[in-house]
């Protein structure tokens, strides 16, 4: 078997699904599992209505009724005929989100995130399989639910292997093409969980690694992996080969591509990852597989915004020893803050970490009691990966290094624009 996962953009209108029908039919869709993100922006329209539903907003049945009335307008442009069936189930989950919304009576903002955000999953598979179905690609609509097991760390929910690849290996047709969602699964008593933002690609990996699949293929609308984001980098090239290392290594500092959870379970089989163009199939893209670590032999660039910049040193001059920091990185655990990077001297210790709950007032707070706490919020972190003299002076340039950090391989900068 082949496991291709659609993100959001590949499906974000009525063109988009046309044009993985066209896909499906140029690359060859038989023994093919597709695993499918929500469509568009469909993750954020609902995370302001989980925001208004827990504000008890006046907005809030306007921003249900955007999700519905977005979903609606790309059936109509798809479906000719307002009878059909596929109009009834879209119907149907929506109205299953509704009354769960109106019945639900956990204040858990986590547990209710994730009950509500895989909607957008759910509606976007269920069109998709309708459209291929209707268009000949007959397909069978998995509810992942039922297949990827998890425990309850709602919004970042961890893999139960072992009962995972049981019900993967006993309950997927082969012989077809099946049709799922990425991102969700569920815990020991049925609820949703999410495996944390961008998980489709994660959920592609489990699925390759538990049918021992031939590949998994990443559609975007970019012809590859770049070595840099052409967002903030100007001449940005492809990468055509990366080993797993390599991946693991650009993922792990946080390269937008790949997600990081995902080389794992590959790397372990052997099974190569392709990322390749949805708008121009046919072209090779990037194979991360064993091989050349890097082909091209390149400086890869990674940047991550809107980074804070935390810095804590001793009130009374003493040292901060070991058992001081494994204190603090009990608490960055348990506020679940994500460090990037670290450095440290006799009387400080400094961090670049993402704050992905909002968790930082109140870390700081605890902080504060035992340490001389100092922050910048707002700091990018750039990361070169093989930098040379040149790359690092083009990152430095016309910026405020507040940090920086060399290694043999790597280089990493931290600074205020």
């Amino acid at each position: 078997m082949k496991v291709f996962k659609f993100g959001g953009a590949s499906v974000k209108d009525a063109e988009g699904i046309k044009n993985v029908f066209d896909l499906l039919n140029k690359v060859g869709a038989e023994e093919v599992l597709l695993v499918i993100s929500a469509m568009g922006k469909t993750t954020n329209a609902l995370e302001v209505v989980i925001k208004n539903y827990f504000e008890k907003s006046s907005a809030f049945h306007a921003s249900l009724q955007e999700v519905r009335k977005y979903h609606n307008q790309i059936l109509l442009d798809l479906f000719e005929d307002e009878d059909h069936e596929v109009f009834f189930t879209v119907n149907s989950h929506l109205a299953d989100l509704e009354y769960f919304l109106r019945s639900n009576k956990s204040p858990n903002y986590n547990f209710v995130y994730d009950q509500v955000i895989s909607y957008g999953e759910i509606v976007s598979t269920t069109i998709v399989s309708y459209y291929l179905n209707e268009k000949g690609l007959k397909n069978n609509w998995i509810d992942v639910r039922n297949f990827i097991k998890t425990d309850t760390n709602y919004r970042d929910a961890n893999v139960d292997w072992e009962q995972t690849q049981k019900l993967i290996s006993k309950g997927i047709k082969k012989k077809t093409i099946n049709i799922t969602q990425g991102f969700i699964g569920s815990d020991a008593n049925n609820f949703t969980t999410t495996l944390g933002r961008e998980g489709s690609d994660y959920t592609a990996a489990i699925f390759a690694y538990c049918l021992s699949a031939e590949s998994v293929t990443i559609w975007k609308d970019v012809p590859g992996v770049m070595n840099a984001d052409p967002r903030y980098f100007e001449n940005a090239v492809l990468l055509n080969q990366i080993s797993y290392k390599e991946a693991i290594e650009l993922a792990f500092y946080g390269a937008s591509v790949i997600h990081p959870k995902t080389l794992q379970p590959l790397q372990r089989k052997e099974i190569p990852l392709y990322v390749k163009s949805f708008i121009n199939p046919l072209l090779p893209g990037t194979s991360v597989s064993k091989g050349e670590d890097l082909e091209p032999k390149t400086s890869c660039f990674i940047v991550k915004k809107n980074q804070l910049l935390l810095s804590l040193s001793s009130i009374d001059f003493s040292f901060i020893m070991e058992e001081n920091i494994s204190e603090i990185f009990s608490l960055f655990h348990q506020y679940k803050m994500k460090v990037s990077l670290i450095q440290n001297s006799a009387i400080s210790f400094s961090v670049c970490m993402e704050d992905k709950f909002e968790n930082f007032n109140e870390l700081k707070a605890i902080l504060a009691k035992k340490f001389k706490v100092s922050y910048n919020e707002n700091v990018s972190l750039y990361t070169i990966r093989h930098f040379t003299k040149d790359a690092a002076e083009m990152v430095e340039k016309d910026k405020v290094v507040l940090l920086k950090q060399i290694s043999r391989e790597t280089m990493q900068v931290v600074t205020k624009e």
